[in-house]
């Protein structure tokens, strides 16, 4: 809100007015002197506390060199400051004894009276001095004392309110984004906060500036940057205090967001805590910018230099980005599995196996599909009323077949668009999703607004594309063969070993799929025509393809056009990112899994973990002992009491193992739990994704702030002001205090 002016017959008010304006004092004598000099009599009655709180007076009322600006933000009054001029000529002293005194010879008064006060201070200073310099010196001591005392508890509010503004996800900025011509002046959040904290009686801040102008900023950008660096370092040290003593790890890459004006990809780290629950936190971005081999240097030396982790230690990684950017993530993630060979490449669990293969297709039809699917649930997940709506659509479409109608209802509530049969659902459901479109696009009877109708007009105009048809049946077909396996992945441990034998034939069939292409392609074409007829959508080959073709005058049909476009790029993709995502070092990982006590009762403990386990040898604490121990491991499990339950996963066989007779069991077993590939079992460690994902949907793109995000999303760390202090006074230690928040 505006500052006003308390001086008499003064209108002036921050919005309108780039002066500053200056709190009263809360010394009683000088506080007592600006009222009678603005001829306030109300203000005579106040305490000075309340008149510091509330009252102002502006700049026009201060010679000039009792005002001096410090910086381009800040501006202050000198410390015996009295206000002398005002507009009011005929305004008498209220102790002045001569009626006539005319407003020159009145001011003349105010300026012997201020000049009085100035050089008493300046000689009870100057005694000060000599008596000290004639003494030993003993008094400069507890000043300096105080004085580091003053900046430090000053330094510690600055970084509470940060601190807060961080973790509720308050915009520093706020309020104070306005025309750059404006010349009124709104404070930021952060001002705001810091006056609201100055007025409910914070002192080292009240100390700091007192006679500091209302309107000047009180931590300017410079500073706030390095308490920004400050804040992220130390909660980053609090976040990974536990990677670095576990030493393993792995990383996940998500998708891109557009931070200040810039692309970057948010990082994961996923490491077993001591007690042995598997967590994946975010620990900040990357920024997305440059050639594959310059982003990769870039997250090296993130992961090296700031996340102070060592990439020898580094044995997983994973991604579930989508986009234009997947085909540099996963270059990127390339290069350093050549650089650090242990540090597999694993399918994510973020996401099913099948949006994942989908997702890192670069095809348009593929995005179509894709980006189709998320404005989908964004659009149902909009009101209840909109399910209604499809619900009554399936209902008309399905008539008589009720159990189809039960299946597609039930899917409706559920994630559909994310899981692994979500081409065949989409499939079953395209009627009807057209219909209810339509439907709401419509809108005969007013029920939805003008958001809601536009949505549904794009979402049908997707839907009634044949390649969007096309594609969407292909895509259905060719991952009908991976989607056993991918919901396998992220099944239970058991289910994951036996993927890794399973791969094998996956691959068999798609091969098998690819050398008979015509074949399928024909069936999967008829298909969609027969698809599009039902829906009355024409078939034909899209328009940007002749537009980006040269004129040859060869005619190409739609079949022969999808085949080459869309079929056999989806199925040759397929084929080599399992292979890429299956790599010789990520199947053994997965072999190793026979170590866990439910599978070896499955194998009938005819198991041979040493060969599997080969690569992690120098990873074990006694590598030498590692047989002997795997066989005791065996024994202790096969005769163990009968109504022994064998653990089923690697979480509670870590929860029953004993660390101390089989160290190197439990080494092995945190390194294969922190894969990507696993899913996370407790909610609370899973939480960063999502909280990540409301970040960027509450927070616009120019009010989003690496640091502070970094506090929103870890809002559960604990923050020690007292570090954060000291860390700032020894990462800037010629930083003056008053350069600290200028």
């Amino acid at each position: 809100m505006p500052n006003f002016c308390a001086a008499l017959n003064c209108t002036r008010n921050s919005t309108h007015s780039v002066l500053a304006f200056f709190r009263f004092p809360r010394d009683p004598e000088r506080c007592k002197k600006w009222v009678e000099n603005c001829c306030r009599s109300d203000l005579k009655d106040k305490t000075p506390d309340h008149l510091n709180k509330y009252h102002r007076l502006c700049a026009r009322h201060f010679e000039p060199n009792l005002i001096t600006k410090t910086s381009p933000f800040r501006t202050v009054l000198k410390d015996s400051a009295i206000p002398t001029i005002f507009d009011d000529l005929s305004r008498k002293r209220p102790n002045q004894e001569t009626k006539n005194n005319d407003a020159p010879e009145a001011k003349k008064d105010r300026l012997d009276e201020a000049g009085d006060t100035t050089k008493g201070t300046s000689e009870a200073q100057s005694q000060e001095v000599t008596e000290s310099s004639n003494g030993d010196g003993a008094d400069s001591g507890p000043q300096a004392v105080d004085e580091e005392t003053l900046n430090k508890e000053h330094l510690k509010s600055l970084f509470d309110v940060v601190v807060m503004m961080g973790v509720q996800n308050i915009p520093l900025n706020g309020h104070s984004d306005k025309d750059p011509k404006s010349k009124s002046f709104t404070s930021s959040n952060l001002q705001a906060l810091l006056e609201y904290r100055i007025n409910a009686g914070d002192e080292s801040l009240r100390k700091k500036f007192e006679m500091s102008a209302v309107n000047s900023e009180y931590c300017s950008s410079a500073p706030l940057e390095k308490m920004l660096d400050v804040i992220e370092k130390c909660a980053r040290d609090e976040l990974l205090a536990e990677v670095k003593e576990g030493r393993f790890f792995c990383f996940v890459i998500g998708s891109q967001v557009e931070v200040a004006g810039e692309s970057h990809l948010p990082v994961f780290v996923r490491f077993v805590d001591k007690s042995n629950c598997l967590r994946e936190e975010f620990v900040g971005f990357l920024l997305l910018e440059g050639d594959v081999e310059a982003i990769t240097k870039r997250l090296i030396d993130e992961v090296t230099e700031k996340y102070g982790l060592d990439m020898q230690h580094c044995r997983g990684q994973g991604y579930f980005c989508s986009g234009v950017s997947t085909l540099k993530v996963k270059a990127m993630l390339a290069r350093i599995t050549e650089l650090y060979p242990l540090a597999t490449l694993t399918p994510c669990s973020n996401c099913s196996l099948n949006i994942c293969l989908a997702n890192s297709m670069t095809l348009t039809g593929v995005y179509l599909v894709m980006s189709t699917l998320k404005k989908l649930e964004a659009f149902f997940s909009k009101s209840p009323l909109l399910l209604n709506q499809l619900e009554n659509a399936i209902s008309i479409y399905y008539q008589g077949n009720d159990e189809k109608i039960s299946m597609l209802k039930e899917a409706c509530y559920s994630k559909w668009t994310e899981e692994h049969d979500a081409f065949e659902i989409a499939v079953d459901l395209l009627e009807s999703l057209l219909l209810c479109m339509d439907s709401v696009h419509d809108n005969e009877d007013h029920k939805w607004n003008d958001e809601i109708a536009h949505n549904a007009f794009v979402i049908s105009e997707a839907l009634a594309d044949f390649e969007f048809v096309m594609t969407l049946v292909v895509l259905k077909n060719t991952l009908s063969f991976s989607r056993a396996f991918g919901k396998n992945l992220q099944g239970q441990t058991n289910e994951v070993f036996s993927a890794a034998t399973s791969l094998t034939a996956v691959l068999h069939s798609l091969n098998e799929v690819f050398e008979n292409l015509e074949v399928y392609h024909e069936f999967w074409f008829e298909e969609a025509v027969n698809l599009a007829t039902a829906l009355e959508i024409p078939v034909k080959i899209p328009r940007l393809f002749f537009r980006k073709r040269p004129a040859t005058g060869e005619e190409i049909q739609p079949e022969t056009y999808y085949k080459e476009n869309v079929t056999i790029p989806v199925v040759t993709h397929v084929i080599k990112e399992l292979t890429d995502l299956f790599s010789e070092n990520h199947l053994k990982a997965l072999k190793s899994l026979s170590i866990v006590p439910a599978i070896m009762g499955q194998l009938k403990f005819n198991t041979s973990e040493e060969t599997s386990a080969e690569m992690y040898q120098n990873d074990l604490p006694n590598p030498d002992t590692f047989p002997a121990e795997l066989h005791c491991w065996k024994i202790k499990w096969k005769h163990g009491t009968k109504d022994v339950v064998l653990p089923p996963n690697i979480y509670e066989t870590l929860q029953l193992s004993d660390a101390k007779f089989f160290p190197n069991v439990c080494a092995l077993l945190k390194i294969l739990h922190s894969l990507p590939v696993f899913a996370l079992i407790d909610d609370k460690c899973s939480s960063a994704n999502l909280r990540l994902k409301k970040y960027v949907d509450d927070t616009p793109a120019h009010h989003r702030n690496k640091s502070m995000a970094l506090l929103h999303i870890n809002c559960g760390i604990k923050h020690d002001l007292d570090t954060m202090v000291e860390t700032y006074l020894k990462m800037y230690p010629d930083s003056e205090p008053t350069e600290k928040c200028d």
